[in-house]
């Protein structure tokens, strides 16, 4: 799939949702697209995570506690918040169907944060409204 094709993807996740089309294009160029067959975990509940995947075609199945939480589908992403800090994974992701999917390493994606500085400020922002909203949900 060419690059330019991944813009109109990786503008509907939430992460990127703010990002100019030659922001998009960076993150585009700092991925590296994969295949996956149904059944592939692509994050283990528990684990500590690096990178993200953005789902560019197929469905993905979320668990947690082996309980199915949700699913997943073209333009989402999947372990967005490893790209920032490492952390444990909060959920299992395994491929329903087989998947096509642009994963982005931390390391790419702070090459990418160093060449458009204030992408950093768009990220922060987009992140705090995650935040108000899971509190506006938690507390009303």
């Amino acid at each position: 799939m060419a690059r330019d094709a991944y813009l109109d993807r990786l503008a509907a996740v939430p992460l990127f949702k703010s990002f100019t089309k030659p922001e998009l294009r960076k993150v585009a160029r700092a991925g590296t697209e994969i295949n996956v067959d149904a059944g592939y975990v692509l994050a283990r509940e528990g684990t500590a995570g690096r990178e993200t995947f953005v789902i560019l075609d197929g469905t993905a199945a979320v668990r947690r506690n082996n309980r199915k939480v949700a699913s997943l589908g073209s333009g989402e992403a999947v372990g967005e918040l490893a790209l920032l800090d490492h952390g444990a994974r909060t959920a299992t992701v395994t491929a329903e169907t087989p998947m096509t999917v642009l994963v982005l390493d931390p390391r790419e994606f702070r090459a990418v944060l160093g060449d458009v500085p204030r992408l950093s400020h768009k990220l922060l922002e987009n992140l705090a409204g995650r935040v108000r909203e899971l509190d506006k949900q938690a507390y009303g």
